[in-house]
């Protein structure tokens, strides 16, 4: 059951079914907004609805917590006496594995950070349960998110640095499409085509990393010939600290879940 029916919650309940790892009358919604339910059912087929969500609760044997981290406590307070007996699976951005046990009342909870590219089913996540949390809900949670990507277990401890790598990761590469593309267009592509081959390119040697198993520096070595176009390029990307500025980032964006988990 899925409490929130958000784009996230619809992308994930929608490639469960696409995948055929649930059918449609195994899985239900809520969201108190009608026209977001409304969304949810027409994209997924899954029955969602807007008023009544304990008796979904009761019916369920997991609920994925899919809403804002401001209405969260809001949300699970009038099914507090529901859920205490569920599999608790949150995508509830920030919010700790502790907390989630205490607004719930369930000890058996799978805290996920999922990211925005689960909506093309290219998702990353990584995931962390509590202490009684089982093999069995940890494996649900892995089934539930390789359906619109990968899914990967970790420790909590470790779910900040996964913030900053795949969570926040998809804006650092569209920055690169954009400056990319912008490149073409200062030296004289038109802005479409600039576009389309620097989106292509950087799907293109994704997939070379994902499908060769080779190391990027490998892969980059093939590209740049001994005093050829590609090494100028590379050189002036270093004398602009373009890694180190990378790493920077995402340590930065690291240390801002962190502050936000503990506020």
């Amino acid at each position: 059951m899925f409490l929130g029916a958000g784009k996230m919650a619809t992308a994930i309940a929608g490639g469960l079914v696409k995948n055929g790892v649930f059918d449609t009358t195994e899985l239900s919604g809520f969201d108190p907004f009608p026209a977001a339910a409304a969304a949810f059912s027409g994209a997924t087929g899954v029955v969602c609805r807007s008023e009544d969500p304990g008796s979904l609760v009761e019916e369920a044997e997991c609920v994925l917590l899919a809403v804002k981290p401001q209405v969260l406590a809001d949300a699970v307070r009038p099914l507090s006496s529901l859920l205490g007996e569920k599999l608790i699976v949150s995508i509830v951005a920030g919010v700790p594995i502790s907390r989630i046990v205490k607004m719930t009342g369930s000890r058996r909870v799978v805290r996920v950070m999922p990211n925005t590219p689960a909506l093309v089913g290219c998702g990353a996540a990584a995931y962390s349960g509590s202490e009684e949390a089982t093999e069995a809900d940890l494996a649900f949670a892995g089934k539930i998110f390789s359906a619109v990507g990968i899914a990967m277990a970790t420790e909590e401890r470790y779910l900040d640095a996964v913030t900053a790598v795949s969570g926040s990761g998809p804006a650092y590469v569209f920055e690169f499409i954009q400056a990319l593309a912008d490149g073409g267009v200062a030296t004289g592509l038109s802005r479409d085509m600039a576009t389309r081959l620097a989106v292509q390119t950087v799907l293109g040697a994704a997939e070379m990393v994902r499908s060769t198993g080779l190391h990027p520096t490998v892969l980059k070595d093939q590209v740049t010939s001994p005093a050829g176009t590609t090494i100028r390029a590379l050189e002036v990307l270093e004398s602009h600290a373009f890694a180190g500025t990378v790493i920077a980032a995402v340590r930065a964006c690291a240390a801002r879940s962190e502050e936000l988990g503990r506020s």
